[in-house]
């Protein structure tokens, strides 16, 4: 005991303790300056962007500076000088990098189209796949590299799921892919120009290829900036790989094939490879089944396949780690390797060039991302260490595959993905020791326990298996601090439980992978022990899907914080630096410091859920979903009510606005969702947020209850509600809330109903928000007839806050409602077509307007003295 106490001081002393510390990493990792310095340079410029000129002088006298220390190092030499101009010279060198990176050439693309589209005839090369986004697959944001999977940085989920409404919407299944620029015709004839840009075309296409030529009449268009908050920002993670023009085509007419391409020996090398791999992998199990998709997912990293559920589970218990490609899927396939390397007696640099190979054929099947092309570039330099007989230093690895990756593309650093994947790494290099240690020397010093349990069988099987247990816990405890920060900023969520989860899940995850990757090897060879394998592995991949969703199922996975600002993540890096590496004479002290730091922390964060959940004030957002509506009203006390979710042109925009949204604002639970009525534009996001949140009740009116519409949609979301424990009940249960607010529903009128067969607009509900004396009016689609009687009925309400009817359309609007409610504030949620066209409501009662197509999400605050603010996400 004494003696674990003494190393672990002297540990401390030695790695923690500011100069050694300092020493240590500038000789044994000297890469770990140059990583930050290029990162800071990256970080400085996107914050300041200085002219390139100012860069390119500063890094001259670097150079100088940094030259003449190393030549003349016995007349100015200081200790490490040299390491820090280097810092300093890479950190212009990032700066000049993302300066570069972001400058357009004189004869692009972007510098010709504005923020109004044209219409434009342009001939190209196609640069990715075709993609047809059939059975409601959203293929936004597509990767411009590769189309074999179309992702985006862990946690975005929205994108790529299955829309459930997607049978409902009565168009073509559209296409997409990537064009390499080369003419545009003008009045002077075609002039040459570059770049990259998106081209989406309006039904499928089957007969292009990549490397195909076309010419194509089209509209060209920037990409829109985010409408909503948490909604993902598809314009900037284009622009981050320097696209910034969509262009729009009407049909497969509209495209001229040029000239056809016959693809390259090397890119049907690639797509054989793909091919032969999925067939290994795949050919046993049976087709579109949930362990398939998880089975590509874990060994190949094509996660489209990935049933909503089962990815649902992953990122509820934080383990969307082991369905993202990564180190340890790299370093399990590379074991099985050099393993059957050592079975064969060959000798360790043998071994090595057989790794690099089988890294380089790996790295052809797998999609290319950041955590896969770091763990492929640290595998590397690995088994380089063996032609040198030297033993790689880890920190040093990692910051080089830093460099190499960001000298690729400097825009990575600014992307959830690349920050997670090597911050969790960082992590483990710093603190996996540490932690275990710590935690051992605590465990080793209860003498009790060690007094009763000793001498037993049990005591020595868990002596054993506890210290690989300890190790794996210590592994994924290091893994989820380093990027718990990064986890919180980006995604608003904190996963304690992570760890442990980890522990529990391990073993199957490394059974799936290492008898995974043998059946793909064993394909060829020995078929028919493939297929045994392949048998097991289906069975380990059902119980792995089934004790994920059991776990989830708990719901003491997550814990929703909400948006939060960079300063607390900034202090939460620090502390774990401090508590790392700062060495104090009196261990009391630190003690206290970190004690008082991880107070803070939580309080913060208690306070932030506390006042997300409780809140004295009402908070109306009229989110921007296009021609539809999704409005959240967060009621005084913490009842949260969401009249309707849907669009009419913008696909599922329950997952891809509403839900990030409602994380953004940190609301896990709904109370009820008001349905006004059974058009699409209406209902057709609900279904994804019910799977995405807690709901306790869907409440709609009697027409909705009762209607055979022709298209099915309120059976089929019925049917949803179903599966998910819930029944649509008469909204009128839906009004008795534990808030000082009040919400009564004032159409339509029963006597008005029963002498008057009204349309499905006239009998959608009207519902009326009060507190603090002010008043909110919620029309939905109500036409003249319904607004005439509902004036009638009501001939001296006053609305402070009015939601024009149907939309804002000046078409279907009484000439003597807005008049009548005399509102302070209209709020129009609709599209920009419909904004174009009705361009404004004449009123005469001088009231402020808000349209969703112009200004974003819309939210109104009402605090418990009346006082009544506006603020709107498009500034």
């Amino acid at each position: 005991m004494n003696d674990i106490q003494r190393k672990l001081a002297l540990i401390d002393r030695e790695l923690a303790g500011g100069k050694n510390l300092h020493k240590q990493i500038l000789s044994t990792s000297p890469l770990v300056l140059i990583a930050t310095g290029l990162i800071a340079g990256i970080l400085i410029q996107d914050i300041s962007a200085w002219p390139i000129k100012f860069w390119l002088s500063l890094l001259l006298v670097c150079v100088s500076a940094t030259s003449i220390l190393f030549v003349r190092k016995k007349l100015f030499y200081q200790p490490y000088a040299t390491a820090y101009m280097a810092f300093f010279c890479f950190l212009c060198l990032g700066a000049i990098r993302l300066s570069s990176f972001y400058q357009p050439r004189p004869d692009d693309i972007s510098n010709f189209v504005a923020d109004e589209r044209k219409m434009a005839t342009i001939r190209g090369l196609i640069i990715t796949e075709p993609y047809t986004n059939n059975y409601g697959f959203i293929v936004e944001p597509n990767q411009p590299i590769d189309v074999n999977e179309i992702d985006k940085p862990k946690g975005y989920k929205y994108e790529y799921r299955q829309w459930k409404f997607a049978r409902f919407m009565h168009t073509d299944p559209t296409t997409s892919f990537y064009l390499k620029l080369k003419q545009v015709q003008t009045v002077a004839g075609w002039s040459k120009l570059k770049g990259n840009i998106r081209v989406q075309i309006g039904e499928p296409v089957l007969d292009l290829k990549a490397g195909d030529s076309i010419q194509a009449y089209c509209w060209l268009d920037r990409f829109k900036e985010v409408t909503n908050p948490g909604q993902f920002d598809i314009a900037g993670y284009l622009a981050r790989r320097n696209i910034f023009i969509a262009a729009s085509v009407e049909s497969r007419d509209s495209i001229t094939l040029v000239e056809k391409h016959y693809p390259g020996h090397f890119t049907r090398l690639k797509a054989r490879l793909r091919e032969i791999t999925s067939q290994a992998l795949l050919g046993d199990t049976q087709p579109d089944s949930p362990s398939q998709g998880l089975l590509q997912a874990l060994l190949l990293g094509y996660r489209r396949n990935i049933d909503n559920a089962t990815y649902e589970a992953f990122r509820k218990t934080g383990l969307l780690h082991f369905i993202s490609l990564s180190g340890m899927h790299l370093g399990i396939f590379i074991g099985i390797i050099w393993w059957l390397c050592k079975t064969v007696g060959l000798m360790k640099p043998v071994r090595a060039v057989i790794c690099i190979i089988a890294i380089g054929v790996f790295l052809l099947i797998v999609p290319p991302r950041a955590p896969t092309l770091r763990a492929a570039i640290i595998a590397v330099i690995f088994c380089i260490s063996f032609f040198f007989r030297r033993r790689s230093n880890p920190l040093n690895s990692l910051s080089l595959a830093a460099v190499i990756l960001l000298l690729i593309r400097p825009t990575q650093v600014f992307e959830a993905g690349w920050q997670l994947s090597f911050a969790s790494v960082l992590g483990i290099i710093l603190l996996a020791d540490r932690i275990h240690f710590f935690i051992h020397a605590k465990i080793t010093g209860i003498s009790w326990l060690e007094q009763v349990l000793r001498g037993k069988l049990f005591f020595r099987i868990i002596t054993k298996s506890g210290q690989y247990l300890l190790k794996l816990f210590s592994l994924g405890l290091a893994a989820w601090l380093g990027s718990a920060g990064i986890l919180l900023y980006h995604f608003y969520t904190i996963t304690p439980l992570a760890s442990i989860y980890t522990i529990l899940v391990f073993p199957l995850v490394g059974a799936i992978l290492t008898l995974g990757f043998l059946k793909i090897i064993l394909f060829f060879v020995l078929p028919t022990l493939s297929a045994i394998l392949g048998f097991i592995v289906t069975i380990l991949s059902d119980w792995l899907i089934w004790f994920v969703k059991l776990i989830a199922s708990l719901d003491i996975s997550q814990i929703l914080i909400g948006h939060v600002s960079l300063t607390p993540v900034i202090l939460y890096y620090s502390f774990i630096l401090f508590a790392a590496f700062v060495y104090f004479r009196h261990p009391l002290l630190k003690k206290a410091i970190c004690t008082a730091m991880v107070l803070a922390i939580i309080i913060f964060l208690g306070i932030t859920k506390w006042q997300r959940i409780y809140r004295n004030n009402l908070i109306l957002s009229c989110l921007d979903v296009g021609h539809g509506q999704a409005i959240l009203a967060q009621l005084p006390g913490k009842a949260n009510v969401l009249f309707d979710a849907g669009s009419m042109h913008r696909n599922d925009i329950g997952r891809r606005i509403v839900a990030p949204f409602l994380d953004y604002s940190g609301i896990n639970k709904i109370d009820s969702i008001i349905i006004s009525h059974n058009d699409i534009d209406h209902i057709n996001g609900i279904p994804e947020i019910i799977e995405h949140c807690e709901v306790k009740g869907v409440y709609a009116n009697d027409a909705f209850l009762s209607t055979i519409d022709t298209w099915g949609t309120a059976e089929f979301l019925s049917n949803q509600m179903h599966e998910r424990g819930l029944t649509i009940r008469p909204a009128g249960q839906a009004l008795d809330f534990d808030s000082s607010a009040n919400i009564s529903i004032l159409w339509p009128d029963e006597m008005v109903s029963e002498s008057t067969e009204l349309s499905d607009n006239d009998s959608s509900l009207v519902c009326l928000i009060e507190f603090a004396g002010r008043k909110i009016l919620l029309c939905s689609d109500i036409e003249e007839f319904a607004q005439g009687e509902f004036l009638r009925l009501y001939p001296g309400l006053r609305a402070d806050i009015v939601v024009v009817p149907h939309h804002g359309s000046d078409k279907v609007i009484e000439s003597e409602f807005i008049k009548n409610l005399d509102p302070e504030i209209l709020i129009c949620s609709c599209s920009q077509r419909q904004y174009e066209r009705q361009k404004a409501i004449e009123t005469q009662c001088g009231s402020k307007i808000f349209y969703t197509a112009i200004n974003g999400a819309i939210n109104v605050c009402i605090s418990k003295d009346g006082d009544l603010t506006t603020e709107v996400f498009v500034k």
